[in-house]
């Protein structure tokens, strides 16, 4: 069960988050985005639990705290986060895009 944070800092670390939001359950990933450029925060980031029991109770218990001097905003996230082709790769997914040579 992935939640989506709201409105974090841009010095938040995805340390940060797993020390704030791994004592309401057992924690699979923590994602921050960054801008491809500059590599500055985003102001967001996903924290996925296995269970989701454990997301809703952080989200009940989180949503509109204080953290960083920003009140976040903890949600459901509603998509889940796209496969990275490099990691898909390793794990036997195939892409489905191909290149056609016209000659």
């Amino acid at each position: 069960m992935l939640l989506q944070i709201d409105n974090i800092s841009y010095q938040t670390t995805p340390q940060d988050l797993r020390r704030l939001f791994e004592k309401y359950g057992e924690i699979g990933d923590i994602h921050i985005p960054r801008d491809r450029y500059t590599k500055q925060s985003k102001g967001f980031g996903f924290v996925r639990y296995y269970s989701r029991r454990d997301a809703e109770y952080a989200m009940d218990r989180m949503d509109g705290r204080w953290i960083d001097g920003r009140e976040i905003r903890v949600a459901l996230a509603r998509y889940e986060r796209p496969i990275d082709e490099r990691n898909a790769r390793l794990s036997g997914y195939r892409s489905s895009r191909r290149l056609v040579l016209m000659l």
